[in-house]
């Protein structure tokens, strides 16, 4: 969803989720718990954030075995690559 600046996102530009799709466009791929811990966010906020941008697109989440036990990982998708650098792109143009 977008605003009447090109490339600015609403989905992304909440607060929490701007620093989700920071912390994804580095890498392929985190896991939950190093998120959470990145963010400082409660398991529950992380889940409904993370949510959202899935619905949107914007992130993959699998899950997988590893140590024996359940784990959860989010990367960004192509999509969401795109809609990132479209949003960051917007809020300099917005500032410069």
């Amino acid at each position: 969803m977008t605003t009447g600046v090109e490339g600015f996102d609403t989905v992304i530009h909440a607060p929490h989720r701007l620093q989700i799709c920071a912390a994804l466009a580095t890498v392929d791929h985190v896991e939950f718990a190093v998120l959470r811990e990145v963010l400082g966010v409660s398991e529950s906020v992380l889940s409904k954030q993370v949510k959202a941008l899935d619905e949107a697109g914007y992130v993959s989440v699998t899950k997988g075995t590893r140590d024996r036990r359940v784990r959860t990982w989010a990367s960004l998708t192509k999509e969401g690559r795109r809609a990132y650098r479209d949003h960051v792109a917007a809020l300099r143009a917005i500032v410069g």
